[in-house]
Formats: C-alpha cells, sequence, structure tokens
C-alpha cells in the first residue's frame, strides 16, 4: 500500500490530476492493477488516503503551546492545512478526491474529520466545547474548499483560520438557549 501512495504523490507531480488513474498509479508502483483495486476502489480513495496518511504523520499541537486557545487552534488548524500547499495538483486532487461520495472516501472523510476535531480539542484546551470545534471545523473545511476552487490561496489559509479561531473564541458571553417544553400543548 505504502507504494501506491508514494506513487500516486509522484504522479500528480508529473501529470494533472484530470488524467490520475489506479492503473497508471499501479504500473508506476510496479504493481498488477488487480492488487492496486484490493486496497483503492478509485483514484478518489487513493488521492484520500495520500491526505489521511499525511495528517497521521502530522504531530500533535502541544497542550502548553505560545498563546491563547485561539493562536493554538490557528496553528492546529493552519498545520493541517499546509499538508499539501507545496504540491498544487496533490492539494487540487485532494479537494475533488475527499468530496466523493464513495464509501471508502466517506469512511476516511470522517477519520479526517474526527482527527481534526480531535487535534482542535487539544489545542483549546479548556475552551474546548462541541460548538466552538464545529464551528472552526466548518470554517477549515471552507477554507479548503475556497482554496481547492481557487479563491483563496493556500498559503493565505493559516492567517485566515487564525482569524475565524480568534472570532469564535472571542471571550463574548453567550445567549442563552430558549427552552423548549418537550410535550408543550397550548390551552385553548
Amino acid at each position: 500500500m505504502t507504494r501506491l501512495v508514494d506513487a500516486t504523490v509522484v504522479e500528480l507531480r508529473e501529470h494533472p490530476a484530470s488524467t490520475l488513474t489506479v492503473r497508471r498509479v499501479a504500473a508506476r508502483a510496479g504493481v498488477a492493477p488487480a492488487t492496486a483495486y484490493t486496497y483503492f476502489a478509485s483514484k478518489e480513495h487513493l488521492v484520500t488516503e495520500v491526505f489521511w496518511q499525511r495528517l497521521q504523520q502530522l504531530a500533535p499541537p502541544p497542550l502548553d503551546g505560545a498563546g491563547g486557545p485561539a493562536e493554538r487552534a490557528g496553528a492546529a488548524l493552519g498545520a493541517v492545512a499546509l499538508l499539501v500547499t507545496d504540491e498544487p495538483e496533490l492539494a487540487a486532487a485532494c479537494t475533488v478526491s475527499m468530496l466523493a461520495s464513495d464509501p471508502e472516501v466517506r469512511v476516511l472523510r470522517d477519520a479526517i474529520g474526527a482527527d481534526i476535531a480531535a487535534r482542535l480539542g487539544r489545542a483549546l484546551g479548556d475552551d474546548a466545547d462541541e460548538e466552538r470545534i464545529a464551528a472552526l471545523g466548518l470554517a477549515f473545511s471552507g477554507a479548503m474548499v475556497q482554496a481547492g476552487m481557487g479563491h483563496l490561496d493556500y498559503d493565505d489559509v493559516p492567517a485566515q483560520l487564525a482569524t475565524v479561531a480568534r472570532l469564535v473564541l472571542a471571550r463574548t458571553p453567550r445567549p442563552p438557549r430558549p427552552i423548549r417544553p418537550t410535550n408543550a400543548r397550548s390551552s385553548s
């Protein structure tokens, strides 16, 4: 599997993402196409695996990093965003591939999302809660799609995410949530 993942990166360095196929990657890796397909159901699955493996190699954010929770969250998200910025074809392929509906891609996408949420929880420390993690995760995925579409430069993503983290984590009181009666009936 490692040879296939490595061959995918080389293939994307040399050819546009639109021409990537599992067969070409298998040939580059010196693996039979049938063997490659036992590991990867599609090129989208293969490219998403490349991102997943890189994410797994990324060090977790430090618990006691410099700055406050917003700076740590911005740094944690920025590090993930920069995983593919030096390789434009890989970045473009990741954007498209992770949006695929293949069941194997969905599994990896869920794992990637859970990993990012865990990184955010670690970076936020005592300031972690589901709403903030969800908001920052949404900002991250939106920023990555924007970069993938060419509306935002990948190199600008970390600074943008740091700004979003500061805004999301601003120390402003939260409005109380309305309490909804569970079985309220009108008395008319």
